[in-house]
């Protein structure tokens, strides 16, 4: 039987901090080249806007993307029995760009292989880089961040819940942490 034993929330100011931290990591390793940030729908596409707002102050070429991975993932039959099917836009030329795919949470790595398959019918990147808000780690594929604006610790049953000003008119982080009784 699970049971929930306690919740903790990260505030707005530390997802803020969160994407503000990515937005530094970005400019450190790329200080003025070319790139184009495309956002894993649903959240995902919201954290990489705020990231292009941050580095849209500097004096760089930005391109901006949305990527709906759904038809994509390999657990596809044990989604809900009619899945939302949200369009994906990517209005840029894929072949040959240094593109940064971004996402709210890194958990597994299932939603990152299933960007990569989705982003191949766009075309062959000359580089792809992984920008997450957070990482909580237990991966069940060899996928790792170039970019982490929160490492946050988890157990392997606890739920991370992103809330996003946009998407949900909150921004916060909720973990419940689930503990396995019998």
């Amino acid at each position: 039987m699970n049971q929930t034993s306690h919740e903790r929330i990260l505030a707005a100011d530390a997802m803020a901090t969160g994407v503000e931290n990515l937005a530094q990591q970005i400019r450190a390793r790329h200080p003025a080249a070319p790139l184009a940030l495309i956002g894993i729908r649903s959240r995902g596409d919201e954290v990489a806007e705020r990231l292009l707002n941050l580095l849209a102050e500097e004096d760089r070429e930005l391109e901006f993307g949305v990527l709906d991975i759904s038809l994509y993932r390999d657990d596809y039959e044990h989604l809900h029995e009619n899945p939302a099917l949200q369009s994906s836009d990517v209005p840029f030329e894929v072949d040959g760009a240094h593109i940064i795919l971004v996402d709210d949470v890194l958990f597994t790595g299932r939603t990152i292989r299933a960007a990569l398959d989705a982003l191949s019918d766009y075309g062959r990147p000359a580089k792809v880089e992984l920008a997450v808000l957070i990482d909580r780690g237990h991966r069940e594929l060899p996928i790792q961040p170039d970019y982490v604006g929160i490492l946050l610790e988890t157990q392997r049953h606890d739920h991370v819940w992103v809330s996003l000003l946009g998407t949900d008119g909150l921004d916060e982080v909720k973990v419940t942490e689930k503990s396995m009784l019998q």
